[in-house]
């Protein structure tokens, strides 16, 4: 119990900030990385940090890893916002008493034509955008209820001829409580250094004194782009199964969110698995954030077992953007 009280108090800390604090939107670079991967977290509303029993740990708490019951790939794909395609694909091992896992995230912006105030009507030249993290992950179970985990990720944006890069790492632990299984995850994610846009779009012509006759007035020079953090975000999560029973489980959770760029808030979500075969989700996402476009979210799946060692898992979900609408994910799992 005194384990539980420490618990609630860690959530007021994390939760509880200034009424008038400054959020800090828009102050970090690489966005894509905060867009969550698998659309049972998704419809869930994000409430996965204690949970964290599939692939998708890869990205929420890689100490969840030690708890897939065997190897596993799994596959997400989504319509995101303004025309974006987000895709992600992430496996994980067993080997021995370890835990590996591998992932690549990228976000499509798509193809437009270039313009500039001379040729309105487009130069002829084609750009585009995309970003992209590549990641490695390792987890271990230290007890049989504590365990922890961490991703190392290359992270690059592009957009034309410019490029950005950086190498970040996530860390995760998770310990199953002696209070009716309650699940207590906590995670960093994106712990890294700064990006900075750099390549031959930045090319100028300068000259180095207007006022001095005769000299050169076409310098070769590059603009000085500015150096962007990471979205740092800091997770505390519990869960816990109000039903456990054949064929019924009820499984509720709660996420508490510490981000760098923006106010903290608490994500809360649902779960009721019929048979480990349907399940139905919802829950609501960001909530305490003023301003928030973000929302409700439903979802469900299904689990069908091909094999005694091998399961396909189809899952899906929506989630509410307000003003931006809905965003549809869908994703593809595969147990063996």
């Amino acid at each position: 119990m005194r384990k539980v009280v420490l618990f609630a108090l860690l959530i007021t800390l994390v939760t509880v900030g200034p009424a008038m604090a400054t959020t800090k939107v828009g102050t970090s670079a690489a966005q894509f990385l905060k867009i969550g991967v698998g659309c049972r977290a998704a419809a869930l509303g994000g409430a996965y940090v204690a949970i964290a029993d599939d692939a998708a740990a890869l990205f929420w708490n890689p100490a969840g890893l030690v708890s897939l019951t065997g190897n596993e790939i799994l596959l997400m794909h989504a319509k995101w916002l303004a025309s974006t395609n987000f895709n992600f694909g992430g496996v994980v091992v067993h080997i021995g008493n370890n835990t590996l896992g591998a992932s690549l995230t990228a976000l499509d912006y798509g193809e437009w034509e270039v313009t500039t105030v001379d040729k309105p009507e487009g130069t002829g030249e084609i750009m585009g955008a995309s970003d992209f993290a590549l990641a490695a992950s390792y987890a271990r179970s230290l007890t049989d209820r504590f365990s922890f985990g961490f991703n190392v990720k290359y992270i690059q944006q592009n957009i034309w001829h410019m490029n950005s890069s950086s190498f970040a790492f996530d860390v995760g632990t998770l310990y199953i409580t002696r209070f009716k299984g309650m699940r207590i995850g906590m995670s960093m994610a994106n712990f890294g250094s700064k990006m900075k846009m750099e390549g031959k779009d930045s090319a100028v012509f300068h000259d180095v004194d207007p006022g001095l006759p005769g000299n050169n007035e076409a310098v070769g020079a590059y603009l000085d782009t500015h150096a962007w953090d990471l979205p740092l975000n800091f997770r505390v999560g519990v869960a816990m199964d109000l039903l456990s029973g054949e064929p019924l489980r009820w499984t509720v959770a709660l996420d508490a969110m510490h981000p760098n760029d923006n106010n903290e808030a608490i994500n809360l979500g649902s779960e009721v698995m019929w048979n480990d075969l349907i399940a139905l989700r919802g829950g609501y996402k960001a909530l305490g954030r003023e301003d928030s476009e973000q929302g409700l979210t439903f979802g469900g799946g299904i689990h069908y077992p091909l094999t005694v060692a091998t399961t396909v898992k189809i899952d899906y979900a929506c989630s509410n953007w307000g003003r931006l609408e809905y965003v549809h994910r869908f994703s593809m799992g595969l147990e063996f």
